[in-house]
């Protein structure tokens, strides 16, 4: 069954109609408030949603009250070069093996926060992330998806030069400074998707529209990038992947965010995300 998971100051809530619920009080307790936990659960969350009532409702949702869905993953990756736009733009050849790096989960941040801005190379980078639901070692492609909690929109926000400053680049400091990773607004479950796997991604600087793609276009798709990466590690339930960026970021023409500037993040069918640089 289909749902929506929010993260409405701190607590787990459910989605429904432009209204959120608190999955505490509506299970009475049976989930706690800890969006988490909810992942880790996330089987059960559709028969939830599917008996949720009008009367059990904690108000409309407002991008005001939502903290980041998945407050505190365990582990987060990143995806380089998985569209082949992207690569040329970026004068790379197409990978060979998926290009995987860390965003250390100290940089979430929070659908609508803020961007600190502590370098003059900080870039945008639109992506959709995969929110890993159960424990997860050596699984096929076709297994893939049925261990993914659902799908949410993310901003992998780079500083350029200190992606590159060492000899070879190491990119997860220069992917991880505090707040270079917005996540949400809500994580959406699989099948809520007519395809999950083909979706329009697209980003806004200060209402000027810089990508536009879709999510079929990636090179390295979301069951083999869950497969590969579950050969070499254990995924648990919270982890994060951000499965790459389509053309049209700012390195190619050195259009790096500014104080003041406005990213706007939309992903179809999971929403958006407005992050201010400062």
């Amino acid at each position: 069954m289909p749902f929506t998971l929010a993260n409405v100051q701190g607590r787990a809530a459910l989605v429904f109609a432009d209204q959120w619920y608190d999955l505490e009080r509506v299970t009475s307790g049976h989930f706690s408030c800890d969006p988490m936990e909810a992942i880790t659960r996330f089987t059960e969350l559709g028969e939830v949603a599917r008996r949720l009532t009008s009367d059990q409702a904690g108000g409309p949702i407002s991008a005001e009250v939502l903290d980041p869905p998945v407050p505190d993953p365990a582990k987060v990756f990143g995806i380089g070069l998985n569209y082949r736009d992207h690569a040329a733009e970026s004068g790379s050849e197409v990978p060979d093996v998926p290009v995987v790096f860390t965003k250390y989960p100290s940089c979430i941040n929070a659908p609508t926060g803020e961007i600190e801005l502590r370098s003059q190379t900080s870039d945008y980078e639109a992506e959709l992330v995969v929110v890993i639901g159960s424990l997860t070692r050596d699984v096929t492609p076709e297994q893939a998806w049925s261990r993914i909690a659902g799908l949410t929109c993310g901003q992998d926000i780079s500083d350029r030069v200190l992606q590159k400053a060492a000899t070879p680049p190491q990119f997860s400091l220069g992917k991880s400074r505090d707040t270079y990773g917005p996540i949400g607004p809500v994580v959406v479950s699989v099948d809520s998707f007519d395809d999950p796997a083909d979706l329009t991604i697209g980003c806004w600087i200060n209402g000027e529209k810089r990508q536009d793609a879709r999510t079929s276009q990636m090179i390295y798709d979301i069951p083999f990038l869950v497969s590969y990466l579950s050969e070499i590690l254990t995924l648990e339930s919270g982890d994060l992947i951000f499965t790459g960026t389509p053309a049209g970021v700012g390195l190619p023409d050195a259009r790096w965010l500014q104080a003041g500037d406005e990213i706007r993040t939309e992903i179809q069918g999971i929403g958006v995300m407005v992050n201010r640089c400062r």
